[in-house]
């Protein structure tokens, strides 16, 4: 399990935090396998402290221009 120190905002102050998957680039949900998911150790607060990137799907493109942020 991969492990740093992070800020975590329940635990207020830097906190060891760890990945949930045993063996590096194993996460079945992102494509590269790194996990963007990090579990504070001391409250287990989850942190997203990366975003994974996908491929925009051809048939989604047209109706982009229609939403509204």
């Amino acid at each position: 399990m991969s492990q740093t120190f992070r800020p975590c905002s329940e635990c207020g102050g830097e906190q060891l935090f760890g990945q949930h998957h045993d063996i590096p680039g194993s996460c079945p949900d992102s494509p590269d396998g790194e996990c963007p998911e990090w579990i504070c150790t001391g409250c287990g607060s989850a942190l997203l402290a990366d975003f994974v990137l996908y491929r925009a799907e051809p048939k989604l493109i047209p109706r982009m221009p229609s939403r509204v942020a």
